[in-house]
């Protein structure tokens, strides 16, 4: 994705690794793959103990704070070595709770926020550059009552001096990580996949002319 995106915005693509090698879970642990999928009482036990439990120190080690001290290192090196005049940010699932957090500081001029789970709603309130959400149908992670909430956060600000530039667009039949780990063999959601991936390129495109 990262090589795909650099490809169609003709640009440098940086994938950061702020886990620092210890991802917070496997992907296929992942399981529900399209909107109507339900995990029944026993799928979560079975994601809690035998996942979650397992895995609590490295969401330890990468909670919030942590991740995004990383963050700070990576783009004061950027900036350090790079000369770039805008920076974008496009995160999915953890990733995306990341850029609603980098939208509200001044490491970067737009952010693409792909199935955040979940931000909180300060944050989303925080953000002070231009934003684009790609939203799954049906999220587990970030329900549909919190999805509107962020929305209703940007409409508020029409016609005040803080209001930015944002979109918010639902992907009909996806789940969670639609945008990130999709299942290619589901049309719907190959579908989905790519139009989320190209809603990136346009609001890159965009927001982050120079």
């Amino acid at each position: 994705m990262a090589d795909n995106l650099a490809t169609k915005l003709e640009c440098d693509v940086w994938v950061p690794d702020y886990f620092n090698g210890k991802p917070l879970i496997p992907l296929d642990t992942m399981m529900i793959e399209r909107a109507g999928e339900k995990w029944s009482i026993w799928q979560w036990i079975k994601f809690v103990v035998g996942t979650g439990i397992p895995n609590f120190p490295a969401f330890i080690s990468n909670r919030p704070s942590v991740a995004d001290k990383r963050l700070d290192s990576f783009f004061a090196l950027l900036k350090e070595k790079k000369s770039y005049e805008k920076l974008g940010a496009v995160g999915y699932c953890f990733g995306g709770t990341t850029a609603t957090r980098l939208g509200g500081t001044d490491h970067v001029q737009s952010v693409v926020i792909c199935h955040p789970g979940p931000p909180s709603i300060s944050d989303i309130k925080k953000i002070k550059v231009p934003a684009a959400w790609a939203c799954a149908e049906e999220d587990q992670f970030w329900g549909r009552s919190a999805r509107l909430q962020a929305e209703a956060a940007f409409a508020a600000r029409k016609d005040t001096d803080n209001f930015v530039e944002y979109e918010f667009k639902d992907y009909k039949g996806t789940a969670h990580g639609f945008a990130a780990r999709p299942n290619l063999d589901l049309p719907e959601i190959k579908e989905a996949f790519e139009l989320a991936f190209e809603q990136t390129v346009q609001w890159f495109q965009k927001t982050l002319t120079v």
